[in-house]
């Protein structure tokens, strides 16, 4: 069973028809949306400050969300992939975003609607980015989106929807 605890009277807030992994942890001030995923390992640490994610969102295996203490919060939009072993640190994630496996989002930083953040970009603190295709250390835009890269994104978060079915209902 995931490890959904309380802290400072304040209950994470899970919606209507969620997958949470048995060893996903959730704690504090975290709201997650409907039809969203939580994947094994995965730690959304609400604890010294917000955590809110949209409906129908996959956080995968490994990622790590947290923020700085009353500084910055966690904002992930409608149709977001948080991919494996990916960091988001107090950032602001718009809505159909691809951030890919290991990618790291500092504090303050603002993701735009239809983006894409390779594997293994580091977004830095305050960075605020307009749509399109992000890579590198730092991360600087690569591409502009197209209609076939915000499919991609588009793609990545309703193949989630399916996984999620898979693991339901397992015992």
């Amino acid at each position: 069973m995931a490890i959904i605890r309380e802290l400072l009277g304040i209950t994470p807030a899970i919606g209507k028809n969620c997958f949470i992994a048995e060893n996903a942890v959730i704690v504090g001030d975290v709201v997650i949306g409907d039809e969203c995923s939580i994947w094994y390992g995965a730690v959304l640490r609400g604890d010294v400050n917000s955590i809110r994610i949209g409906n129908r969102t996959n956080i995968q295996d490994g990622a790590v969300l947290h923020t700085l203490y009353k500084r910055s919060t966690v904002e992930i939009g409608d149709d977001v992939s948080v991919g494996h072993n990916a960091i988001i640190h107090g950032a602001k994630v718009g809505r159909n975003v691809l951030v890919g496996m290991g990618a790291i989002l500092m504090d303050n930083a603002v993701i735009a609607d239809n983006s894409i953040i390779a594997a293994g970009a580091v977004v830095l603190s305050n960075a605020i980015l307009e749509p399109g295709v992000y890579a590198g250390m730092p991360a600087r835009k690569v591409k502009d989106c197209d209609e076939k890269t915000i499919d991609m994104a588009r793609h990545n978060a309703a193949g989630y929807l399916l996984y999620k079915e898979w693991f339901k209902d397992l015992p």
